[in-house]
């Protein structure tokens, strides 16, 4: 099986984009990652790695991190 070709830099600028926007709100709604953890099942190292751009969750990941959060699945996404 061919390995997927790696993302090219607009895209892993997006992403951290997208993680830094993920943090901004979670702080806005006064959580830590544990609070988002503990309210999502998702593990700290994952959740970590989503915020800092380095992970690209899939969009169920992003629904459970909105509804930890209490916010619309756009406000993660948004720039």
């Amino acid at each position: 099986m061919p390995r997927p070709t790696p993302p090219d830099a607009r895209v892993i600028a997006r992403r951290r984009q997208v993680g830094e926007q993920i943090r901004r709100v979670r702080e806005h709604h006064n959580l830590t990652q544990l609070d988002v953890c503990g309210r999502s099942g998702i593990d700290l190292a994952t959740y970590s790695r989503i915020e800092q751009g380095h992970s690209s969750p899939k969009l169920d990941t992003l629904i459970r991190i909105a509804d930890a959060i209490g916010c619309e699945l756009a406000d993660l996404v948004r720039s």
